[in-house]
């Protein structure tokens, strides 16, 4: 029987265990093309990028599952709900941007296309907290709007 699971390098003594699936170009290929990896973006385009998938896949589950599922206004209230955690989740990010960030770094500005200055994070966070809003408005209107869409 073949061993797949081996230390990183042949060397026990580093913590990362590669797999077929950890060290696979196809893993690799996908994780590049993240927008949080992705090479020649801006913080805000990245925030808005992870902001519009967020939003959009978010609204989904509290429409569905939520307490007021099988009333008129289950949409609607589904929708706040999304745009509550959308707050919560942007307060987070602020909480983060100013916990890590918050004096003055004086790291050189070339980083901060990979959000490691606190402009870059503010403008990351700028970029979520749109992008999701729209998506989810979006979502809203799409669910509300198209017949073959509608919840209940």
């Amino acid at each position: 029987m073949a061993n797949f699971i081996k230390p990183y390098n042949d060397d026990p003594f580093v913590g990362h265990l590669t797999t077929p699936i950890t060290s696979s170009a196809i893993t690799r290929m996908i994780l590049k093309n993240l927008p949080a990896y992705r090479f020649g973006l801006t913080p805000l385009l990245r925030g808005l990028e992870i902001g519009l998938a967020h939003g959009y896949f978010l609204i989904g589950p509290f429409v569905k599952l939520g307490p007021l599922r099988n009333s008129e206004i289950g949409l609607f209230a589904g929708f706040l709900s999304t745009i509550g955690l959308i707050l919560i989740l942007t307060l987070g990010l602020t909480i983060y941007g100013v916990a890590v960030f918050g004096q003055n770094n004086l790291k050189n500005s070339t980083t901060e296309a990979y959000l490691q200055t606190k402009k870059a994070w503010d403008q990351f966070k700028g970029g979520f907290f749109v992008g999701a809003f729209g998506s989810a408005g979006f979502a809203f209107i799409c669910l509300s709007s198209i017949p073959d869409f509608k919840v209940m």
